[in-house]
């Protein structure tokens, strides 16, 4: 503040001195007539505002008055106006002068706004451009505060990422015991600013939301500019959470993608074996009556158990390959009969005297779907129901046509589900609490069921009432060509 008064001092003398020299100049040196110093003067004093500001000039018009009247309005030498005409030109150019001087100062001042205005504007894009090419190696919060440090000129800042807890520093000097002062801010949701300090520390939010705040110290920002610098900041900590999410996506892809190479390697491994073991029973079942009943009955078991094993080896796969995103849909026409004869027929003794309901009528129409894809999706729904359904309760399997789709239904006399549970039973890895103790699984035969479904366009759910059962609905799109005979 003295400065500044000191500055005004040195100003209003050397407008004081402008006005002398002037009054030297059209008094002395030239003897000029009283327009033409009037107009000197009026120059001198829009020079004074436009180079100074309104204080000067208002200075320097009062005291050119008093001379013009002096040293150029008769009786001259006297501050008395003989001649009521020159009142007017008198007051005319005070008025003159103190207009002009206003209008000069406003135009100064709106430069110096827009060229505020445009230093924030090529500041902010010059943060904006330096978020958008930061490095994704490095900390993105620890960028962003260094990048502010240097496009604002602030000695020291300080950005606290809520969420995550981290503070990040940037400037040439470090901020002691901010990061309270940087949960206070997050707290309140409020700007912080000490009395006497150049220090501010604002919130930072996102959609209403506090997620950090920022501290910034001997730093020149306008309110406006302040407010976007805020928001940038706001996107920079969104865009640190989106990185962390799609890097955890990525970590999850890869792993996904490395356990179906795992199993495709191992299924190698298991079909080795598995084809000299049907090689082999399959070149002892051949030989007829040559071997005796026993051997016979236990062949045919080793023969049956090998493909059983094999199949169970390529759904793993399979199962694998859809929960990694590589679904690869083969499709032919095929007729739901078919399907869910091809699927019940790998159950066989599974069944355990079970009574199996299949009602599939005629006349339904053909659907174009991956007939090994659906099968296991249906296989899927089958080994639920006889998973959580009683021994000797009977299953049910029925279809029919719906608009353009097909709906296969399949109920069961199990416990039954309860409603809130309907739709999370198809997430991955969900298994009820009551079942995962005496019920074998892993919670992704559901989860694979429905995905398979909708890759077709189709869907999956299940209607159940607790204590009466369950039924699982697959709908499949059904073309308007073809229908089974």
């Amino acid at each position: 503040m003295p400065i500044r008064i000191s500055i005004l001092a040195l100003r209003g003398a050397l407008s004081l001195a402008i006005v002398a020299g002037i009054t030297l100049l059209c008094g002395r040196l030239f003897s000029v007539n009283a327009t033409t110093a009037g107009f000197a003067y009026l120059l001198g004093v829009l020079w004074i505002a436009t180079t100074w500001g309104i204080v000067e000039a208002v200075l320097a018009s009062t005291v050119a008055m008093l001379c013009f009247n002096y040293f150029f309005l008769p009786p001259i030498g006297r501050l008395v106006i003989a001649d009521p005409q020159n009142w007017v030109a008198l007051f005319s150019f005070l008025a003159t002068a103190l207009v002009a001087s206003h209008l000069s100062d406003r135009a100064k001042k709106q430069a110096l706004e827009a060229r505020s205005h445009q230093r924030d504007m090529e500041q902010l894009y010059a943060l904006s451009r330096a978020i958008l090419l930061s490095h994704p190696d490095h900390s993105t919060g620890r960028q962003v505060a260094i990048q502010i440090a240097r496009i604002f000129d602030c000695q020291a800042v300080a950005l606290y990422d809520a969420p995550s807890g981290e503070v990040y520093s940037g400037g040439s000097e470090d901020l002691t015991g901010i990061e309270s002062k940087l949960k206070q801010a997050v707290l309140q949701a409020m700007p912080l600013h000490e009395a006497g300090s150049d220090l501010l520390v604002a919130p930072v939010t996102l959609g209403g939301r506090p997620i950090g705040s920022l501290a910034l110290s001997r730093g020149s920002l306008s309110d406006g500019a302040l407010q976007a610098l805020l928001n940038l900041v706001a996107i920079a900590l969104e865009r640190v959470r989106s990185e962390e999410t799609a890097n955890r996506a990525e970590v999850a892809r890869q792993s996904e993608e490395f356990k179906s190479t795992l199993l495709d390697a191992i299924a190698h491994e298991f079909k080795t074996p598995l084809t000299s073991i049907k090689a082999a029973s399959t070149s002892l079942l051949s030989e007829g009556g040559a071997m005796p009943a026993p051997w016979r009955e236990l062949t045919t078991i080793i023969d049956e158990e090998t493909d059983r094993l094999s199949l169970l080896v390529s759904d793993a796969v399979r199962m694998a390959q859809i929960d990694a995103g590589k679904i690869r849909l083969e499709r032919r026409r095929v007729g739901i009969r078919e399907l869910c004869e091809g699927a019940l027929a790998h159950f066989g003794e599974r069944l355990e005297g079970r009574t199996l309901s299949n009602s599939i009528g005629g006349e339904l129409p053909l659907v174009l779907v991956d007939k090994d894809l659906i099968q296991l999706a249906l296989r899927q729904l089958i080994d639920n129901a006889l998973k959580y359904s009683a021994p000797a309760s009977p299953l049910e399997i029925s279809a029919q046509a719906e608009g353009d789709r097909v709906l296969i239904l399949l109920r069961d006399r199990g416990p039954g589900i309860p409603e809130k549970y309907l739709d999370r039973i198809f997430e991955k890895f969900y298994r009820k609490d009551s079942g995962k103790q005496h019920i074998p699984g892993s919670g992704l035969g559901l989860h694979i069921a429905r995905e398979i479904v909708r890759a077709h366009g189709g869907d999956l759910w299940a209607k159940s009432e607790p204590g009466h059962g369950s039924e699982f609905c697959m709908a499949l799109p059904a073309p308007q060509e073809g229908r089974e005979a």
